[in-house]
């Protein structure tokens, strides 16, 4: 049973941004289940839905909540009018943006950096590894790295890491929520990923929301698919997606594509 039963934006504003983007526009009575999916060209909103939503929970964020970090304000905005309509309500979840793992990730570069030149008067007269050794223990960013996720992350390959920090954050009945998941897997890692959710609505009372560009994660069985166009935001079938149509047909004949490209 999903936690979120539906959910609307209430409002009969059209500018400015982010009130004239078609998924605010047309986020009216949206009926969610377990998983669910938002689709659409890069623009109609997929993500401004699903950052109104965590902003209005809450959620944590892969390096603190989302109510600390400056760049949500069009969820701000949108907050005063959007109504979730809860089977049962809950503060468990985790909101994952792709370019929150980048930053993440940087963020432990950038302290170690910053250490190292701070340290850099002690070359020459302190062994290299005393002063490797540290910089680790005075790095903050690396040390919260290890507690929450048990290793040092930068052990890992990038879409290795991704994975890890996705399948640790979510492992607990709660309401999930995945801006582009797909950013840095491979199609078999995507393949993983679609396994692990899988698994975990298995076993725990989950509720996944996704905003994608991937037709492989399209495919996640189950899954209710929206489709954000220009003029509606309508439940439709796996098959027919205008991103399943144009990458069955560009995988069959990508000549067909090409030719008029170059």
């Amino acid at each position: 049973m999903s936690f979120i039963r539906s959910f609307s934006i209430n409002t009969n504003k059209q500018q400015p941004f982010p009130f004239n983007i078609p998924a605010v526009r047309f986020a009216k009575n949206i009926l969610l289940d377990k998983v669910n999916i938002f689709i659409g060209d890069n623009g109609c909103g997929k993500s401004t839905l699903l950052e109104t939503i965590a902003y209005a929970i809450d959620q944590p964020l892969i390096g603190g909540y989302i109510k600390d970090v400056k760049d949500f304000e069009a969820a701000r905005l949108l907050k005063p009018y959007l109504r979730l309509d809860w089977r049962r309500n809950t503060q468990v979840g985790f909101f994952f943006r792709a370019e929150d793992f980048s930053a993440f990730l940087d963020s432990v570069e950038k302290e170690r950096a910053k250490l190292k030149m701070q340290l850099h008067d002690l070359h020459g007269h302190v062994n290299d590894a005393i002063i490797e050794q540290m910089i680790e223990s005075q790095n903050s960013v690396l040390i919260e790295m290890r507690k929450k996720y048990g290793k040092d992350m930068l052990g890992f390959s990038h879409g290795e890491a991704y994975l890890e920090i996705l399948q640790t954050r979510i492992k607990s009945k709660g309401v999930y929520l995945l801006d582009e998941p797909e950013a840095a897997l491979s199609p078999l890692k995507q393949l993983a990923l679609i396994v692990f959710i899988l698994e975990t609505l298995k076993h725990n009372n989950a509720q996944f929301i996704i905003a994608t560009h991937s037709p492989i994660l399209m495919g996640l069985p189950r899954a209710v698919l929206y489709e954000i166009r220009e003029d509606e935001m309508e439940q439709v079938e796996f098959k027919d997606t205008e991103h399943y149509r144009i990458t069955k047909t560009f995988l069959e004949n990508p000549e067909a594509y090409l030719r008029h490209l170059q």
